[in-house]
């Protein structure tokens, strides 16, 4: 840690802010019954991908099929309940008077992330930054967002925490050389153990003081 550099705590948004994660299971399993019935659980499958990323892996060439889930999967994101995880408000405020910046960094876009502050506007005031999809050339699991991240604060990837739940968003954590903690709202604690430095359920038992110990490590 270098302490002559701010500290930066950067927060994936579904599943780690607010609880929509199996929302879009229901979505995608929906999908991937009437396109791809080869797929068990597509949801589970495609979990902290990008829409660009799930086109061009499973949907290659089908512009039509795409237009049409598209357009679905805007209709969803307009009627999604937005709830915040356990904790998660009261922790982004210590850490707001503790002089710790905030960013959301997520692979949601700016037209889902205006359905969110149209149900929560002051998230805004939560957080410092908020960085989507359309920031970044490269999606997670590279780590360009984080390290956008760390940019935009004027800090270095030594001084980051992360919090994440999706084995993308872990990797692309782990490639920036950043610390990383898990939140098992999404995949069980024991399948994401290894891929980051701490595993908590939510944040309510989580404090300021334990991340400074993980990032002093």
């Amino acid at each position: 840690m270098d302490t002559t550099k701010t500290i930066a705590a950067l927060f994936d948004f579904d599943g780690v802010v607010m609880d929509t994660e199996s929302q879009y299971s229901v979505f995608w399993n929906q999908i991937g019954k009437e396109y791809l019935p080869q797929y068990e659980g597509f949801g589970r499958i495609i979990k902290g991908q990008t829409l660009d990323q799930i086109y061009a892996k499973y949907f290659a060439g089908l512009e039509a099929e795409q237009a049409g889930i598209t357009e679905r999967l805007n209709r969803f994101e307009r009627e999604m309940t937005f709830e915040y995880i356990p904790g998660v408000e009261d922790f982004l405020r210590i850490l707001h008077e503790q002089g710790v910046k905030i960013a959301i960094v997520t692979s949601s876009n700016e037209q889902k992330m205006a359905n969110v502050y149209a149900a929560h506007p002051e998230l805004k005031e939560l957080v410092d930054r908020i960085l989507t999809a359309e920031m970044f050339a490269r999606s997670k699991p590279a780590p360009d967002c984080f390290l956008l991240g760390a940019e935009v604060f004027g800090t270095v990837p030594a001084n980051c925490v992360v919090f994440e739940d999706s084995f993308h968003g872990l990797a692309a954590a782990n490639a920036a050389c950043m610390t990383v903690v898990g939140l098992a709202t999404t995949n069980p604690a024991a399948a994401i153990a290894d891929k980051c430095h701490e595993v908590i359920p939510d944040f309510t038992g989580f404090t300021y003081g334990r991340m400074m110990e993980l990032l002093s490590r």
